[in-house]
C-alpha cells in the first residue's frame, strides 16, 4: 500500500468572489520533497498558496494533508494543522517594533508552555541556523534585505514545522543572498526533512531547489505542467514552459 501524500491538492477551485483565479488544480507532495509553484506574474501562485495555508477557503475541492482536509477539519484539528506550518512571506512579515529576539519568541510564547530561559535558548539556537548569531537585539530595520528573510525564516521554523511555505522568497534580494537563502531551504529540508512548498518565478531556485514543480497559467488558470523542472525544459511539448524556463538567453536551455 502506497504511502499517503504529506500534501494533496484535489480539483482545487480558488476565486476571489465571483471572480475566478483557478480551476482543477490538482498535484500531490510526498514527505521531505520541494515543490515550486511557478508561473507568470498574475498566474494565481500567491492566491494558490494562501489558500494551501488556510487563509482562503477553496470555492471547490480539497487541500489534505497526511489525508486530512483542512478546510473541514474541527476547530482542533485544523489548529494542529496550523502548528506543523511554517510560512515565510514576501517581505519576512517581522514586526517592526520587536526585536529579532522577539519576534522568534513570539509563536514559542503564544503555542508552547515552555519557560523563559527555554525560548532563549531555543530562539538563540534557530537565529544561529540562519547566520544570525549575535544579533538577538537587532531591530528588523537595523538588517539587510537578506537578513531580515533569514529572521523570518528563524522565526517559521521556531515551531519546528513539518511543512514550511515561501512566498517569492528571493525578491527584492540579490544573486548572492537569493544563492544563500535558496542552500538554507535545502539544508533545512535535508536536516530536518521537512516538506517545502515555494512560489517562486526565479529561475536559479527553480532549478536548484525543485525536486517537482507545478506551472500555472494566467490564460487558462489552470495548472499546464507538472514534473521536475530539468525533465519539463526537455522533455516538455508546450511551448508555454519551454519559453518560460528556457528564458534568460538560453541559460537553462535543454539539457542543461
Amino acid at each position: 500500500m502506497s504511502e499517503i501524500p504529506h500534501i494533496e491538492v484535489k480539483d482545487l477551485e480558488c476565486a476571489y468572489g465571483d471572480y475566478q483565479v483557478l480551476h482543477d488544480i490538482s498535484f500531490e507532495v510526498n514527505r521531505a520533497e520541494i515543490l515550486v509553484i511557478m508561473g507568470r506574474s498574475g498566474c494565481g501562485k500567491s492566491t494558490l498558496l494562501k489558500h494551501m495555508v488556510g487563509l482562503y477557503e477553496p470555492v471547490r475541492g480539497q487541500v489534505l494533508y497526511d489525508g486530512l482536509d483542512f478546510a473541514t477539519g474541527s476547530d482542533q484539528e485544523r489548529e494542529m494543522l496550523l502548528r506543523k506550518f511554517g510560512v515565510l512571506y514576501q517581505g519576512g512579515a517581522l514586526w517592526s517594533s520587536m526585536t529579532l529576539e522577539e519576534n522568534v519568541a513570539f509563536p514559542l510564547e503564544e503555542y508552547t508552555n515552555l519557560k523563559r530561559g527555554h525560548i532563549k535558548e531555543v530562539v538563540d539556537m534557530k537565529l544561529s541556523q540562519m547566520g544570525l548569531k549575535g544579533f538577538q537585539q537587532f531591530y528588523p530595520n537595523e538588517l539587510s534585505g537578506g537578513m531580515r528573510k533569514r529572521a523570518g525564516l528563524a522565526r517559521a521554523m521556531a515551531l519546528d514545522p513539518e511543512i514550511l511555505f515561501f512566498d517569492e522568497p528571493s525578491s527584492g534580494l540579490d544573486p548572492i543572498s537569493s544563492k544563500r537563502l535558496d542552500d538554507l531551504i535545502l539544508s533545512l529540508r535535508d536536516l530536518f526533512n521537512t516538506t517545502v512548498v515555494v512560489v517562486t518565478h526565479e529561475l536559479d531556485s527553480i532549478f536548484a531547489i525543485a525536486d517537482q514543480a507545478v506551472m500555472l497559467s494566467p490564460q487558462t488558470k489552470s495548472m499546464i505542467a507538472k514534473g521536475n523542472p530539468h525533465d519539463l525544459i526537455n522533455n516538455s511539448t508546450d511551448d508555454r514552459v519551454t519559453e518560460f524556463l528556457g528564458r534568460k538567453g538560453g541559460r537553462f536551455s535543454r539539457e542543461s
